[in-house]
């Protein structure tokens, strides 16, 4: 099967400049395609990993992708659905997070000689000379146009710098690079930079007069219209030190019903014949759809061992039991339990909480427990007598989050 049908039955695709086109350059001819990373955090986050999955299977049927590591674009910071300006970062943390990026896309992505390249725009960016810039760039772009773009509508009401607003330049002469330099014809992205992505391929259709193209894809998001791969703790990583393995997987044990089928054939290669079957599971059956895609995704990011562990630690505390290292841990001493710690203050260090007021919140509406038992005074101190032979305590936070405390 094509690869571009295998992405359509999969869910993958949203929008594309050229639909036909594309379809006959992917089924007929190998081509470079690009991804954009900017180098926001030390970790890609599951966010991230649905556009990876696509350079999978792009790479699998042929394909040559470029992973573009942003940077110099992330030293302005892409505005895309920004109610505020991004914090702006030192060069020498920008290195260091395209740094562990490329650690992290070589664990998915082939990057032996022909098979892809990984290339960073801070080579090409940081040098250009403003002026020559504007002129051989800049006269393509028309302000009262890129005024309309989806990129920027979110920061106008607030507020839009000059200093964001070179971005939408920059990431598409990060495109017009690619094209000279590598003979890359095409863009992918989330949905969210389509505005991005379209002036990319007008500015190389104006300049070479070529054929270039952009494609992005669904993002995936809870009922409510946010963003999955974010809980009440923070983003999920793809560092198992950010978010550990079985963090990773009772996250995606537990997403809604509605989403499973989505996730599935998103998230991982299962055949499409089985994802459709998991995904029309009902009542209490769709769990067992969840535990495979929990599993299959797991395996994907941290290797097969470390999943079997998640899914273990998962079942037994479903059924009761507790499976020692693979639930999250926090390791503490014993001194700093001789006068007790308060619940709350417990939380905090443990990042089940973002705030105090949360906390408080959680033990009022019942959905704190330490050693299975409710949590029902906001004050309630944690002693060395609510530790066990093992020197361990377990929280539970909700119906489904487990932390556990571990004594030096």
């Amino acid at each position: 099967m094509n690869v571009f049908d295998v992405l359509k039955e999969r869910g993958f695709i949203e929008q594309m400049t050229h639909e036909e086109e594309i379809r006959q350059k992917l089924n007929n001819e190998k081509i470079t395609f690009y991804i954009g990373f900017d180098a926001t955090a030390d970790s890609l986050t599951a966010g991230h990993f649905l556009t990876v999955m696509a350079m999978m299977h792009m790479q699998k049927a042929g394909h040559r992708p470029i992973a573009l590591l942003g940077g110099g674009t992330t030293m302005i910071g892409d505005p895309t659905g920004r109610t505020d300006m991004r914090q702006i970062m030192t060069p020498e943390k920008i290195q260091y997070n395209a740094d562990c990026f490329k650690k992290q896309l070589s664990r998915f992505i082939d990057f032996s000689e022909g098979k892809a390249l990984l290339v960073n725009n801070a080579d090409w960016l940081l040098d250009l000379n403003y002026v020559d810039f504007l002129r051989d760039v800049g006269v393509h772009f028309s302000v009262n146009r890129m005024l309309t773009a989806e990129a920027y509508k979110s920061r106008l009401e607030q507020g839009l710098t000059f200093f964001e607003f070179n971005y939408m330049l920059m990431q598409s002469y990060d495109f017009y690079r690619l094209f000279k330099e590598h003979n890359c014809t095409l863009q992918l992205g989330g949905n969210d930079q389509w505005s991005n992505i379209i002036s990319g391929v007008d500015l190389i259709r104006r300049k070479e007069r070529a054929n270039a193209y952009g494609m992005t894809f669904s993002l995936l998001t809870t009922s409510d219209g946010t963003k999955m791969g974010k809980t009440q703790a923070g983003a999920i990583w793809l560092d198992p030190n950010k978010t550990s393995p079985y963090e990773f997987y009772q996250y995606w044990r537990n997403v809604e019903d509605s989403n499973v089928e989505k996730c599935l054939g998103l998230l991982t290669f299962l055949p499409m014949n089985e994802v459709r079957r998991l995904g029309a599971l009902e009542g209490a059956k769709i769990n067992q759809a969840k535990e495979i895609l929990a599993y299959e995704l797991t395996a994907i990011v941290h290797g097969e061992e470390e999943a079997k562990k998640a899914q273990t630690a998962s079942q037994a505390l479903f059924v009761g039991g507790a499976a020692a290292g693979s639930i999250p841990t926090t390791t503490m001493v014993a001194d700093d339990f001789t006068n007790g710690i308060d619940i709350i203050t417990l939380l905090q260090k443990t990042s089940l909480i973002s705030s105090r007021s949360e906390g408080r919140r959680l033990i009022e509406q019942g959905g704190v427990k330490v050693n299975a038992q409710g949590i029902k005074i906001i004050d309630t101190k944690i002693t060395l007598d609510d530790f066990d032979e093992e020197k361990s305590c377990l929280i539970q936070k909700g119906k489904k989050v487990y932390h556990r405390i571990q004594l030096s």
